[in-house]
């Protein structure tokens, strides 16, 4: 008699239908997971021999077949065969072609429920570890930047008004910041997977004494999960994990935000070689920011994902449901992404150089200096909501005899305040403001360069 190609077909009278084991199939997106698959089972196998389910040299033929089959799949020389289903089930029916009835014990005491949870965990460790680095290699190319620009100024925009003078190093560090966070959302998020659930079978449990503690190590979990009921459905790390991906695809968009206005002729703050830009088919001047562009919508991707998982999960009962198969797609979507774009984004800030002679040209526009204006008045002790008012005051005369507030003069200042003193010429203009910024943190000249020695000596310990 023919092996099945599933593994519950004896159950069934009928053979599936062609439609159904198209819309049932996973292996076209799961194959992806084959080496972790192939370690679990090896994992598993050791185990088996441990508690006396399974023979030494059952084991062995057992790990060579797997790591043939790895070897295959690796080469691409391994043939698919959609009626498997899944990734787990190709191998084990490529095993038991391979070494018959001793590939038929892999099976024991576990289910593809607690195999595919355990899969996915083995596969998210590496990839948490592979979107890390690529963090921070975007970081170190933001700080490498920085370090070009900690004495030219630029404005800051609040609600896209002119805000305050920076230095162009402080604005590049602050998606160092972001990028951060999200560095250390993964390392938690990596933290919280890092627990087996192989052992756990379909729903139960197993009535076979497995050493779960000893797959767990092997595997280099940290613990094993104590509940089977929850331990085969959990996918709260999933969720978790396309979340920290879609925060990640936030900060980069606000970043491709930024440079795709940056970059125009209205603002000409910025140039990123030709490299990272396409042209028009049409309008042969043009110069566009596409790079950048895909970026900001390659978001939606994400976003995509943590709404598919989330209602997906909403709408489970306890236990395993075939509903979770899905979680693959939206796990690897995400990921697929915040890889690609993390990559495209280093490529980008490695090649992009701002034009801080046209910035600073143009920097009095906007009253950046009005804000330190008002700090001046408060070191004069005036409140700082009088002195609110008093510049804002000003600024409005400014705005209507179209003068900067460096040209106003000492008599006409003390009109609306007699407290002011020809001091106040050394608190206005961008370059005087950013000279007195004197809080941690805060965007001037000493701060940035504090920064980048803080951001160099910490990625350089990773």
């Amino acid at each position: 008699m023919a092996e099945p190609k599933k593994s519950w077909e004896h159950r069934l009278k009928e053979n599936p239908d062609e439609l159904a084991i198209d819309f049932v199939e996973s292996l076209s997106y799961d194959k992806r997971l084959y080496k972790y698959d192939i370690a679990g089972s090896i994992a598993h196998a050791n185990m088996l021999v441990s508690i006396g389910v399974i023979k030494k040299d059952e084991c062995k033929l057992i790990k060579d077949g797997l790591l043939e089959i790895s070897h295959e799949i690796s080469e691409g020389k391994f043939k698919f065969d959609k009626a498997c289903e899944d990734i787990h089930m190709a191998i084990e029916a490529a095993l038991i072609r391979r070494i018959g009835e001793p590939g038929k014990k892999l099976h024991t005491g576990r289910s593809r429920n607690d195999q595919v949870a355990t899969d996915i965990r083995l596969w998210m460790r590496d990839e948490i570890e592979i979107l890390q680095v690529k963090i921070s290699l975007l970081q170190g190319a933001f700080v490498k930047l920085a370090g070009k620009y900690t004495e030219n100024l630029m404005p800051s925009y609040t609600h896209m008004q002119r805000a305050q003078p920076i230095v162009i190093a402080a604005y590049l560090l602050s998606f160092v910041e972001q990028l951060q966070r999200d560095w250390a959302r993964l390392a938690n998020c990596r933290t919280l997977l890092n627990v087996s659930p192989l052992g756990s079978g379909a729903v139960a449990g197993s009535t076979l004494a497995l050493d779960r503690k000893n797959t767990c190590e092997q595997l280099g979990f940290a613990d094993i999960t104590y509940n089977s009921i929850d331990s085969v459905s959990d996918r709260d790390f999933c969720a978790e994990f396309i979340f920290d991906c879609s925060l990640v695809m936030t900060h980069l968009s606000k970043l491709a935000e930024d440079w795709i206005i940056y970059s125009s002729n209205e603002f000409g703050f910025i140039k990123t070689s030709d490299k990272y830009c396409t042209s028009s088919s049409m309008m042969p001047q043009k110069r566009n920011p596409d790079m950048l562009e895909l970026v900001r919508g390659k978001t939606g991707a994400a976003y995509g994902a943590l709404m598919a998982i989330m209602t997906i999960l909403k709408a489970q009962p306890s236990t395993y449901n075939r509903d979770l198969q899905e979680d693959k797609i939206h796990v690897f979507k995400a990921a697929d992404t915040a890889r690609a774009c993390l990559d495209m984004v280093k490529a980008i800030v490695d090649n992009t150089k701002f034009n801080a002679k046209h910035i600073e040209a143009n920097l009095d526009g906007g009253f950046l200096d009005a804000t330190a204006l008002a700090e001046y008045l408060v070191k004069k002790s005036v409140p700082f909501r009088t002195a609110h008012g008093i510049v804002g005051t000003v600024v409005a005369d400014c705005e209507a005899n179209a003068v900067k507030l460096g040209d106003v003069e000492l008599g006409e200042f003390k009109k609306h305040c007699a407290s002011i003193e020809e001091d106040v010429y050394l608190s206005l203009g961008a370059a005087n403001v950013v000279k007195a910024y004197a809080s941690a943190g805060a965007a001037g000249s000493a701060q940035a360069q504090e920064q980048i020695c803080y951001w160099k000596k910490t990625l350089s310990e990773r």
